[in-house]
């Protein structure tokens, strides 16, 4: 098993070489935005869009007319139609009712459409750069951060901004159009029942910004409680074999109530406060109705206001009365959104590992690799490598053995600048990697890990994986060179095979193969082995160790080893314990010197005839 440079075991990522924590803290820490600089965020998103937007601004401002010119009409058809009893004129107004709801309805249709087409573009922009975010974060972050929390971030907390594009966008330009234009026609026709309407608005708008204020906090904490169910979920699924082995079942249960206790609890106080604003709206409203109804009739029984007026301004006080409170309804709609909207940019906030660096190319390495006075700690006080120094020749195949924690994967880390190094230098080909271009330095590192990650698609996409270029006759030569043609012959698609997640439909040994042919095709210069031959048996290991022959072959290799029978050819084997290299050598060198690594290899020797 992989484990931790500190001695702690691995969480698993797949394909990882180890998993150490990030240096200082838990994770580093990036203050959410405000809510008004996350709208400005978003809306850089929306404005993208600009040909969407400005159909779906018209369609509003045409739909809010329409909407606006039918109480109008109802109130001039009462007064001109239905109470002079003249039904020719009534029948000429119900048509054009008629046709202004239907052409309503189309507008809102349309509308609806060219907005949904416009949030999904948007939102695919913004889920698009988050996942190229997560490829130039450093392998730390992932290293403290739980898949299955990141996972939330790009579907549940941008969802949640896709809904409320959806619906707040439209319905924000709609309600300011009929809140205004309402007002407007309601002072023309009558100014005393205009102001009994607004009585009412500044309880509306005290009522919907203490709900509103307090609803936010609430749905900030439901989204995180969400991203940790994620995260425990995706654990849970992946670590099956773990936990039905261990049979904890029920403990994992019961952990996942407390949980979703928590997200259940958040979610009820979240909607409970977000529900209060409807039924207030609703009472406010009422109250307002009653008024204009009761003040309207007293002032048309004193002939100061006819019928059709109090029956138009009863309609534009309950559209006024409307956008206010979808207003307030739309505004936790935009909380939610805000919430998850916080958690994306937070993690789109944090440095690149590829800040400021050059692109330039590197040419092709020898493989010369210095350690020189090397420090590192993935906690600032707690150093892992003290002055670590050695110098691996171009084609010579360094060994690193050593207890588990003494700093070994650590080193391989440094070297594929997963991390950088506190003190001292790593060279390569007398150049300090620190100058070098990431990509171009990975692209010439070949790494086949203990946990051999397969992808889901065929055998012949994961071989390729190597190297996207390859023509089909180079990933089955590179397979041939792996020794895995053999099985993939055997298999009823051969190369186009669908492989299932991580590969479960084959075994821990063919998975290994096939990420050894990944790196015979990438053609690497410096090759990294991280106990590729831990966990198989011994007929398989044959198999593996020499296709790992053929891979090493003229390549400055750098294995990882547990089994010291493996690496008895290693042309210098490097004994790491307590951050420094212990003892260096050839086997029969170390043997000879009986010390820590004649005592390492004793132990193993021993058990293994007991075994046998």
């Amino acid at each position: 098993m992989s484990s931790h440079p500190n001695g702690a075991p691995s969480p698993g990522r797949p394909g990882g070489l180890g998993g150490p924590p990030v240096r200082g803290s838990a994770a580093p820490k990036v203050r959410a935005k405000n809510s008004k600089a996350t709208v400005r965020r978003i809306w850089s998103y929306l404005s993208r869009q600009r040909a969407g937007l400005l159909m779906v601004y018209i369609f509003t401002v045409l739909n809010a007319v329409l909407a606006l010119v039918g109480p109008y009409l109802l109130g001039k058809a009462i007064d001109s139609a239905i109470i002079p009893r003249d039904y020719g004129l009534l029948i000429r107004f119900c048509i054009m009712l008629g046709g202004i709801y239907l052409l309503g309805s189309a507008v809102s249709w349309v509308q609806a459409y060219v907005m949904t087409s416009v949030s999904q573009r948007t939102v695919y922009e913004l889920r698009r750069d988050l996942f190229a975010k997560y490829q130039e974060l450093p392998v730390g972050f992932f290293d403290t951060h739980a898949s299955g929390e990141l996972m939330s971030r790009a579907t549940n907390d941008i969802d949640n901004v896709s809904n409320s594009l959806n619906q707040s966008v439209t319905q924000l330009l709609n309600s300011l159009i009929m809140l205004s234009g309402s007002l407007v026609i309601m002072l023309l026709l009558n100014v005393p029942l205009t102001l009994i309407a607004l009585i009412t608005v500044p309880l509306v708008v005290l009522a919907s910004r203490r709900i509103t204020g307090l609803s936010r906090r609430y749905f900030k904490n439901q989204q995180r409680h969400l991203g940790e169910l994620n995260g425990f979920i995706e654990e849970a699924v992946s670590g099956q074999k773990v936990i039905k082995q261990y049979r904890r079942e029920q403990s994992e249960v019961a952990r996942f109530r407390t949980i979703s206790d928590e997200l259940n609890n958040a979610s009820i106080k979240a909607q409970i406060v977000s529900g209060l604003v409807g039924p207030v709206m609703n009472m406010l409203s009422n109250l307002n109705f009653a008024l204009i109804a009761g003040i309207g009739g007293w002032m048309a029984y004193k002939g100061m206001v006819t019928v059709g007026i109090i029956v138009s301004i009863l309609n534009y006080a309950k559209q006024f009365s409307r956008p206010v409170s979808e207003l307030a309804n739309q505004y936790n709609l935009i909380q939610s959104a805000i919430a998850g909207a916080e958690r994306v940019f937070e993690v789109m906030d944090m440095p690149s590992e590829y800040s400021g660096e050059q692109p330039q190319p590197l040419d092709r390495i020898r493989g010369e690799v210095i350690f020189r006075q090397v420090v590192f700690g993935y906690q600032p006080d707690a150093p892992i490598l003290n002055g670590v120094s050695f110098t691996a020749q171009p084609g010579e195949m360094i060994a690193l053995v050593g207890p588990t924690g003494a700093g070994k994967t650590t080193i391989v880390n440094l070297l594929t600048r997963f991390y950088e190094v506190d003190g001292g230098e790593v060279l390569v080909d007398g150049k300090d990697i620190r100058a070098l271009n990431k990509n171009e330095l990975r692209r010439q590192l070949g790494m086949v890990l203990q946990d051999a990650h397969v992808f889901s698609g065929t055998i012949r996409e994961n071989i390729r994986f190597g190297r996207l270029d390859a023509t089909d006759r180079e990933v089955e030569e590179a397979a041939t060179l792996a020794n895995v043609s053999g099985f993939i012959a055997r298999l009823p698609q051969g190369y186009d095979t669908l492989l299932g997640t991580d590969g479960t439909t084959l075994s821990h040994g063919q998975r290994q193969l096939l990420t050894i042919a990944r790196a015979i095709l990438a053609d690497p210069a410096i090759l990294i082995l991280d106990e590729a031959t831990s966990s198989v048996d011994t007929r398989t290991e044959m198999h593996i160790q020499q296709a790992m022959r053929t891979l090493m072959k003229g390549r400055t290799s750098f294995v990882i080893a547990h089994r010291l029978s493996t690496i008895r050819d290693a042309d210098r084997i490097l004994v790491i314990q307590g951050g420094h290299i212990a003892e260096q050598g050839s086997h029969a060198e170390l043997l000879a010197l009986e010390g820590i690594y004649h005592e390492l290899y004793n132990s193993q020797f021993k058990q293994a005839i007991q075994a046998g």
